[in-house]
């Protein structure tokens, strides 16, 4: 049988190629195993395409940051969370802003409120060191 599925293959020019191996008997096909090849990474290649890789977007900020700033920060915040990758939000303090970290919570606070309806927070208000952050990410639309 074998010897005859060889002799076919051969004489159209194709491959005999083993599908399911495990199967009894083994499953095979006579195909062009080159073309089949091409096509497997074809279509490897269009998934991957269609595919978005979450990235981990900063914002940087300071305790005594004026209104057209805050709202441009805001803006890019809202377009990395449209665009589906994570925001992280950091307050650096310098000198003696540390002994106001109240001021920067504030800050941080708002900037959540007003992320809140394009993302939802991650990772909570901590503090590192001079840094203050935050993490949202963005809200999935499978609803």
């Amino acid at each position: 049988m074998l010897k005859r599925a060889l002799d076919l293959a051969a004489e159209h020019e194709l491959d005999l190629v083993e599908i399911a191996p495990t199967a009894k008997p083994p499953v095979c096909r006579i195909m062009d195993y080159s073309k089949y090849k091409y096509d497997q990474e074809k279509k490897e290649r269009r998934i991957k395409k269609k595919q978005h890789v979450v990235q981990l977007k900063q914002i940087r900020l300071k305790p005594h940051i004026g209104e057209g700033d805050y709202q441009t920060k805001l803006k890019q915040a809202e377009l990395f969370l449209e665009k589906k990758d994570k925001v992280k939000v950091n307050m650096f303090f310098r000198g003696r802003e540390l002994a106001h970290k109240e001021v920067g919570v504030r800050i941080l606070e708002r900037m959540v409120a007003d992320l809140s309806e394009k993302g939802q927070v991650e990772k909570n208000i901590s503090s590192e060191g001079k840094v203050m952050y935050f993490i949202v990410a963005p809200v999935s639309s499978k609803a």
